[in-house]
């Protein structure tokens, strides 16, 4: 049937298909917490600066 050869290449295909689809679990929720927290940032600057220009 398999080769003990085989049957690690197996577990090494499955451990690295597992890292990396935990890696890309953490990577798009990483990313999307940063865009968002950039995106809150301009909106904070143009809302400072929008009530800079109107108190002048």
């Amino acid at each position: 049937m398999f080769e003990f050869q085989q049957y690690l290449g197996f577990i090494l295909f499955l451990t690295i298909l597992t890292i990396g689809f935990w890696l890309m679990f953490f990577l798009v929720g990483f990313v999307q917490y940063w865009v968002g927290g950039a995106i809150m940032e301009l909106l904070k600057e143009r809302r400072e600066k929008r009530l800079a220009e109107e108190e002048k």
